[in-house]
């Protein structure tokens, strides 16, 4: 199997590594195709851009035309990937549309809908990367519905279909769930296992591996920050607390949310202990919002691409029901707090 490279860090560039059960997974994808659009969330910088683009690899081996999107990229040239079979059709749906920078994640649908029209019963993949953070939740379902209409209702026949959409924007896990139009899947950190063969990929001088652990727990992107901080938590630490304002949050909490925030610094799931407040609900609301923190589900394995996260390690701040994306991100909401 062709493994992708990645940047991981500028002027680094690292081979797609560990996830050996996510590319079993996409590789039987890739045998009976997708019936709903599949929809991957996860924490930020976990590895769902990784996992496409190394999908991507695997649905072209397995004889797929593939379209890769990144509606976040800065040009069309960079959001847009597409396999050769696709050349001719991306070039003419493209100048069907004024500006298609500004409705590439259209074009890309248009495009599939193309080749299913021209191409003698294609096997299509459409690989759409951090979307709802694209168009926004208030979008999210119309694009989820558009998707599966292009599955049940095709321009054209076809042999097979993968539809694979990735998100970080936890917000619109509710919105999207509480329709039958997507199978929703949970991605979380790397492995232990896995997180140390990236680690052993990073170049120069480093901590020892479980001082990276401990601080990424196994955040691809994370480790990536730390490395471009030269190892040096404290600028990682004010970055996620100065982009997610941290700080005017904490200023607004109520004393009852204070207290709830500041155990959930020990033990995530106090959280859940305590939804029947609707304090605890909505500063569930507004820390999922913010990418701050995950909702879980049970750990059954058909519930989650690649491995799911133990079921409660308060070392990475992960519970049961809830955890923080990385130690980083408690460590941000602990400094907001007031704590040294």
């Amino acid at each position: 199997m062709k493994r992708v490279r990645l940047r991981f860090a500028r002027g680094v560039e690292v081979e797609f590594v560990d996830r050996d059960r996510a590319v079993r997974q996409v590789s039987g994808i890739a045998e009976r195709g997708t019936r709903f659009p599949l929809v991957v969330y996860g924490p930020e910088g976990c590895g769902k851009t990784a996992l496409l683009r190394q999908a991507g690899a695997i649905f072209e081996e397995h004889g797929y035309s593939v379209v890769y999107v990144d509606p976040l990229a800065e040009s069309v040239g960079d959001a847009l990937h597409y396999t050769g079979p696709l050349r001719d059709i991306v070039r003419e749906v493209l100048g069907l549309f004024p500006e298609p920078y500004s409705r590439i994640v259209d074009a890309a649908i248009r495009i599939i809908g193309e080749a299913m029209r021209r191409l003698r019963r294609p096997r299509v993949a459409l690989l759409l990367d951090d979307l709802f953070q694209a168009v926004g939740p208030g979008v999210a379902e119309r694009y989820v519905k558009a998707l599966l209409n292009l599955i049940e209702y095709p321009p054209g026949d076809y042999e097979s279909i993968v539809v694979m959409v990735s998100s970080s924007e936890g917000a619109t896990r509710k919105t999207i769930g509480r329709h039958s139009w997507a199978s929703p899947r949970l991605l979380w950190n790397m492995s232990k296992d896995g997180f140390a063969e990236l680690y052993d990929k990073v170049p120069g001088p480093k901590p020892g591996y479980e001082e990276a652990w401990r601080l990424a727990g196994g955040n691809p992107r994370y480790l990536g920050k730390l490395y471009e901080a030269n190892w040096d938590p404290a600028p990682v630490i004010d970055e996620i607390a100065r982009t997610r304002g941290l700080e005017a949050l904490a200023k607004t909490l109520g004393t009852r949310e204070r207290e709830l925030l500041q155990a959930m610094l020990s033990d995530p799931d106090t959280l859940f202990e305590r939804l029947g407040e609707p304090e605890a609900q909505r500063l569930a609301e507004k820390l999922v919002e913010l990418n701050m923190i995950v909702e879980l589900w049970d750990r059954n394995e058909w519930l989650w691409i690649d491995t799911p996260p133990p079921e409660k390690d308060p070392g990475l701040g992960i519970g049961r029901h809830y955890a923080w994306q990385t130690p980083l991100h408690r460590e941000a909401m602990r400094k907001a707090l007031g704590h040294e």
